[in-house]
């Protein structure tokens, strides 16, 4: 995914000048998807009216631009969302990793990790369901409606990761069972018992 996209996707929906895109990435599309400001939104603005995927349709006082998606613009923005996501892009992706490197920690510490998970998850649903819940801003016009698949997407996610998490921590059994890489109290020490002399026989008089 790069930003020239993600502004091309807010141009096909309706023309704006840097600043009202610049507000989209201040809403939830900046925060749940692409974190963008102005200094790199009007220099990649310029990148794709130069590439011919972009054109200004209105220039008003001060320099303000309105920009809009061109018939390229469009062919464009269809085939990276047609193509499979991260085809020809190296994997790199911290929170599956971390999952894979789960069972390095001890028990105690893995069912902290999972504890936490879950817990930001619910949290992050919570508000996402909160604000999925508010009727559409009619003030932001024809992008009322704008990234409300993407929201349900992002709750069924956290849904899912959350219901994910508490499998695990069952799976990992009662946080009272015996830490295996622990020595059991109850148990003599090897170590200790093979190096101290033995209580010498008693004998008789």
């Amino acid at each position: 995914m790069s930003l020239s996209h993600a502004l091309l996707g807010l141009l096909a929906v309706a023309p704006a000048s840097g600043y009202e895109l610049t507000k989209e990435f201040d809403k939830s599309l900046g925060r749940y998807a692409w974190q963008a400001g102005h200094t790199s939104i009007y220099p990649e603005l310029g990148k794709l009216a130069g590439r011919g995927l972009v054109r200004v349709v209105n220039e008003g006082p001060r320099g303000a631009k309105t920009y809009d998606i061109t018939a390229d613009g469009r062919e464009e923005l269809r085939s990276w969302l047609l193509r499979p996501p991260g085809e020809g892009t190296v994997v790199r992706n911290e929170h599956v990793l971390r999952m894979f490197l789960l069972s390095a920690l001890s028990p105690a510490d893995q069912r902290l990790m999972l504890t936490s998970i879950a817990e930001r998850t619910a949290a992050a649903a919570a508000e996402l369901r909160a604000l999925l819940a508010l009727p559409p801003n009619p003030d932001r016009g024809p992008r009322a409606d704008f990234g409300r698949l993407a929201g349900e997407f992002g709750l069924r996610q956290y849904d899912a990761v959350t219901e994910w998490a508490r499998w695990a921590l069952d799976q990992l059994g009662h946080p009272d069972q015996p830490d295996p890489d622990q020595p059991d109290p109850d148990q003599p020490d090897p170590d200790r018992t093979s190096t101290e002399p033995a209580e010498p026989a008693a004998t008789g008089s």
